[in-house]
């Protein structure tokens, strides 16, 4: 329904036009490839993929589109991770309809546009912490998953596992590992 809405009010402006819509992060692509899009808007949380996960492949696979991230995660280090990922704009749903439009012709001029409230939280907070291994250990044992799952799943073995799990715990200043995935989510790392 949001993703509609945010459609219609788009195609609404006299110099846009809306030419396709997916439901899931891993339909970005294919999508964007089949119909020569000029300018990608997506959610960070999308089925299939994340949206920041689609902005990497779409970069990848059709850097002259432009992408624009929307979504109600304002956190500092999603923007970050957003903007390592090729994103041109990273904007909050409650900015005015008004507001989204603009930013779509700015980055299609080559600008980048950012919240600017998050810009500063994102300065003010500083880089994430983590190694992208840490982040890929944190992710795998969020749901609990034993050292030794974890260590399987991820090609490692159990004390490299141990090891990132405990670096990752000292570097977030949890206790434990729990705590360590619920931090690094609430910042936006993981």
């Amino acid at each position: 329904m949001v993703r509609e809405a945010l459609a219609a009010l788009l195609g609404l402006e006299g110099d846009i036009d809306v030419v396709a819509q997916v439901a899931r992060g891993d339909e970005v692509v294919a999508a964007a490839l089949e119909h020569e899009v000029d300018v990608a808007l997506l959610d960070i949380e999308m089925p299939g993929m994340t949206g920041i996960e689609a902005a990497a492949e779409l970069h990848r696979k059709r850097p002259a589109t432009r992408i624009v991230i929307l979504t109600t995660f304002g956190r500092p280090g999603y923007l970050r991770r957003a903007m390592e990922a090729g994103a041109d704009a990273f904007l909050v749903k409650d900015a005015p309809a008004a507001q989204l439009a603009e930013a779509v012709r700015r980055v299609l001029r080559g600008e980048r546009v950012i919240d600017p409230t998050l810009a500063a939280a994102a300065l003010a907070e500083g880089a994430n912490p983590l190694t992208s291994r840490e982040r890929d250990v944190l992710a795998a044992a969020s749901d609990g998953s034993a050292n030794t799952d974890v260590a399987k799943a991820l090609h490692l073995s159990e004390g490299t596992v141990r090891n990132y799990l405990s670096a990752a715990i000292q570097k977030t200043g949890a206790r434990n590992r729990t705590e360590a995935v619920r931090i690094a989510r609430e910042k936006g790392w993981l």
